[in-house]
């Protein structure tokens, strides 16, 4: 029997003693993040969109599609109002997923309708986005049962079956009621609100592919309804994305179940705890490269050094750089970096690690 045959569907039922600490701990880091934010006034918009971003391709990633991101992140700075040095051509697709997710983050106050969950879909998929399998955008799935199956085609594994289409309208209709109601219980938690979001959704599964980025997306409007503001500076996809294996699982077992869903509403804020304290560590990064150039006097500074430097300060190199590594990031010769690093060490911008000869690296100093 499948969640959606239960006598009571939907009425869902948890345990509070599970989840009331997850829940103080989620508010808790929540707090910290919005505190976070505040200190890096004039780099908010630079990080919402890197963060938008992340969201946009995890989320995508997780159903198994390649964004270009390159051709997104334009999107996003273009509907943010932020400039790209280099920017880099949009097409249909980037233009309809950066339009979506703002939507969703930003447009918090706006009625949920099936009009706009058809709408995301439409922009999802523009048409003639796929020569191959091409998905309708904007329509609900035909009469054909839902599945989702593995394995052998004459021995298929089904993991899920959904609703018969007949009455889809209806369960669907019932589901934007309660969406749009229950932003006003004060009995219900909003970060509980946004994880039944995600399970009723996708368990409906309306759509004849797409259902998990619109799920994500309709989780990520519940949580703008919430937050009002943070929600735009963590990406819980690239959490999900990190354990696809543990989230299709813990669907499936949910999908399985009674209405008694505590396991899946534990997992939702165990996963939405890491991907604020991933912000949390971004932020930290930010701050510290912001404090960095504050202090560092660029005039002393050539071209090669500052984007090594940028490199060190972003955290892609967290045991510290080589020499060999400067002249490969820097493209200069083996002489000209052994240079360059040491008239950093000695300005200290740079500190020589413990480790000598080949294996000596150079980590972030303090600015003299």
């Amino acid at each position: 029997m499948w969640i959606w045959q239960q006598a009571n569907w939907p009425s869902f039922e948890w345990g509070s003693d599970a989840i009331n600490p997850l829940l103080r701990q989620v508010r808790l880091n929540q707090g910290i993040l919005l505190g976070k934010i505040s200190s890096i006034e004039g780099e908010q918009q630079q990080a919402a969109l890197d963060t938008l971003l992340a969201n946009i391709v995890h989320s995508s990633a997780i159903e198994g599609e390649k964004l270009n991101a390159s051709s997104v992140r334009s999107s996003l700075a273009n509907r943010l109002g932020l400039s790209e040095a280099q920017p880099y051509p949009t097409t249909a697709q980037s233009e309809g997923v950066a339009e979506i997710m703002l939507d969703a983050v930003t447009n918090q106050q706006a009625p949920l309708t099936l009009e706009r969950i058809l709408g995301w879909h439409k922009q999802l998929f523009p048409e003639g986005h796929a020569l191959f399998n091409p998905v309708t955008g904007g329509e609900l799935r035909g009469n054909s049962p839902m599945q989702v199956v593995s394995g052998r085609l004459d021995k298929p594994t089904v993991h899920f079956e959904a609703p018969p289409r007949e009455g889809l309208e209806a369960e669907l209709a019932q589901f934007i009621d309660w969406f749009n109601l229950s932003r006003e219980d004060s009995a219900l938690d909003p970060l509980l609100r946004a994880a039944i979001t995600h399970l009723w959704f996708v368990t409906l599964h309306p759509l004849d592919d797409g259902n998990g980025r619109i799920t994500r997306l309709l989780t990520d409007l519940a949580l703008a309804q919430s937050e009002q503001q943070s929600v735009r500076f963590y990406a819980m996809s690239i959490s999900i994305l990190d354990q696809r294996k543990a989230y299709y699982d813990i669907l499936e077992q949910s999908q399985k179940g009674s209405l008694a869903i505590t396991p899946w509403l534990c997992w939702f804020l165990e996963t939405l705890n890491d991907a604020i304290n991933h912000a949390l560590n971004d932020i930290e990064q930010i701050v510290l490269k912001t404090n960095f150039w504050r202090k560092a006097d660029q005039t002393q500074l050539n071209a090669q050094q500052v984007k090594v430097l940028n490199r060190l300060l972003d955290g892609d190199f967290d045991q510290g750089i080589s020499a060999s590594q400067y002249q490969k990031v820097a493209k200069v010769s083996r002489a000209t970096a052994t240079r360059h690093l040491a008239q950093l060490v000695q300005l200290g911008y740079l500190v020589k690690t413990e480790a000598g000869g080949r294996s000596t690296r150079y980590q972030i100093g303090r600015a003299r």
